[in-house]
């Protein structure tokens, strides 16, 4: 170590500099650093940056073994964050009936049924990702719809947000589910004007019909974290903000890391109230395991459902259903004593809050959480809670998140893909709170942003182009009193949001979110620029390659 440690001071002293082990070169490079915030060359050592600036000086770091990486003029930011999605959900959809994309309730039948032609007698069928957004006339689908083209194999079909359902009536009689049955705390069963359940089920009255599905094996589990994971690199994600999940979640990654079929960064989160929670507040927090690529420091707690599915609390009913208001699918008598000792411990909580009504309610537990544990009995000296979603607020609560500390998660696809029911929820009043990007960024917040998927398709291009253009993938956008383009993200905020603002969000912005010296080299790096092409053809913008820890993950054919 003396010796090496003189030698690198004689490298100093003589206006050298030790050669790197790799150089990216003959590029565009944006740092999300507002003190050099372009270069042309970033050089790489034990996977740190040691050199951001002009590619003439980075020839100074140079040397026989140094892998020189010739871009070609690509585009290189700091590696996209995801600062919520489902790791496991991403390789699922990718294996499983994928109803991504179906256009009517007819294409919804005729995607179950190719697959339901191939199935056993009693063979379940299970799919995932309608959304009748789109369909003519917009309804959930039925038992009826399902029966049609599966009248003896079970079929449940979940929505694209995860939060509803729709079962056939084979399932539903395997799951018991009559007129008669009441929906369970946090769930609802949809009927209809006979009081015949639709087979639409909510939120927790999915899991009457979930829990008789059968059981997937652990490989077939592996094998949705590796595949999520590999799409993930190859979108040019380098770290992925895992929303949710239990010790056994947790034990499996630390499995496929250890035999290196995971190369995505993953910050781990876990469910609670629960017993993983508890044992996360035992132990307390893992940080960097598996050089840097894994961390399990938080606590994900649900406080209402979707709003397309009409579970998101809101303060008032929803406009086009007057009835209902949605669901609290939280038990409080559980989650204040875990909030205290989470806010002791040191451990990060996230809070899925859609509505206003939950979002408010999260709000009011944070505060009243920093009342009841004084500064001097907390383990960190900043908490940085996290609102995951962050959907509809009301406007007066919006300032209540830079005061009481807790950070915006938001995923801008959501806004566009919502764009098309979000006004006929809620009517035009409320949408003046509704995926408020700019006014939180405006008050001191910095947004953590993500996909969401696999409730969304999980593009960075597609984030990135919501949060400024603030449209659909066809232009569209709708009146400006209703959908607020003035809530946009110019496109270095946006940048941030994807880069440097989710590692805060993770307590790692000294070592990642930024291309600087001495961080971690995590690199996405596009055929395009993005900061300056018009906005539609950052849709069409590709990955060409993605560096984790100065390593390439992924090199487009």
């Amino acid at each position: 170590m003396r010796l090496r440690s003189t030698a690198f001071a004689l490298l100093v002293l003589t206006g050298c500099q030790p050669p790197a082990e790799q150089i990216y070169t003959n590029a565009t490079v944006y740092t999300s650093h507002d003190a050099q915030p372009t270069a042309e060359a970033v050089a790489v050592t034990g996977g740190k940056v040691v050199f951001v600036g002009s590619a003439a000086d980075a020839e100074r770091y140079q040397g026989p073994s140094t892998e020189v990486v010739d871009l070609a003029g690509a585009v290189v930011f700091p590696g996209f964050i995801d600062a919520h999605a489902h790791l496991s959900g991403v390789g699922q959809r990718e294996l499983m009936l994928n109803l991504e994309g179906s256009l009517s309730v007819a294409e919804l039948q005729r995607r179950v049924k190719e697959r339901v032609d191939r199935a056993q007698p009693g063979e379940w069928v299970v799919g995932r990702g309608w959304i009748e957004t789109h369909w003519t006339p917009t309804r959930f689908p039925t038992r009826q719809d399902l029966d049609a083209i599966s009248p003896n194999n079970p079929v449940a079909l979940q929505r694209a947000d995860g939060h509803a359902l729709v079962a056939n009536s084979a399932a539903l009689k395997l799951a018991g589910v009559t007129r008669a049955t009441q929906p369970p705390s946090g769930g609802d069963i949809l009927k209809d004007a006979r009081g015949e359940p639709t087979g639409m089920l909510i939120d927790a009255a999915e899991g009457l019909v979930g829990r008789h599905i059968p059981a997937e094996t652990e490989e077939s589990r592996e094998n949705h974290v590796v595949v999520g994971a590999d799409r993930y690199v190859k979108l040019g994600w380098t770290q992925l903000h895992d929303a949710g999940g239990s010790w056994p979640d947790l034990a499996r990654l630390r499995k496929l890391f250890q035999e290196g079929r995971v190369t995505l960064r993953v910050y781990k989160t876990l469910n609670g109230p629960s017993e993983s929670a508890d044992s996360l507040l035992a132990n307390g927090a893992f940080v960097n395991e598996f050089d840097g690529r894994l961390t399990i420091r938080t606590i994900k707690v649900v406080m209402d459902g979707a709003l397309g599915s009409r579970g998101a609390l809101l303060l008032a009913p929803y406009s086009d259903d007057p009835g209902r208001y949605g669901l609290l699918t939280t038990d409080l008598a559980q989650l204040r004593p875990m909030l205290a000792e989470a806010m002791r411990r040191g451990v990060q909580v996230e809070a899925h809050a859609i509505g206003d009504s939950a979002n408010r309610l999260y709000l009011n537990l944070v505060e009243e959480t920093l009342a009841a544990v004084p500064a001097s009995e907390r383990a960190l000296p900043e908490h940085r809670w996290r609102n995951e979603h962050s959907q509809i607020v009301n406007p007066a609560d919006i300032p209540r998140f830079a005061t009481l500390g807790v950070i915006p998660s938001m995923q801008p696809s959501h806004a566009i893909g919502d764009l098309y029911f979000a006004p006929s929820r809620l009517g035009t009043e409320r949408l003046v709170g509704a995926y408020a990007w700019k006014d939180f960024v405006d008050q001191g917040n910095m947004i953590a942003a993500g996909s969401d998927a696999p409730v969304e398709q999980g593009h960075p291009m597609i984030e990135f182009y919501a949060a400024v253009a603030r449209k659909d993938t066809t232009g569209f956008q709708g009146a400006p009193e209703v959908w607020h383009p003035e809530q946009a993200l110019t496109r270095e905020q946006a940048l941030k949001a994807l880069t440097l603002w989710p590692a805060y969000a993770a307590f790692e912005e000294l070592e990642r979110g930024s291309i600087e010296v001495g961080k971690w080299a995590d690199f996405t790096i596009l055929d395009a620029d993005i900061m300056k092409i018009p906005e539609a053809e950052i849709l069409k913008t590709r990955t060409v390659m993605t560096v984790i820890n100065g390593a390439i993950a992924y090199r487009a054919p």
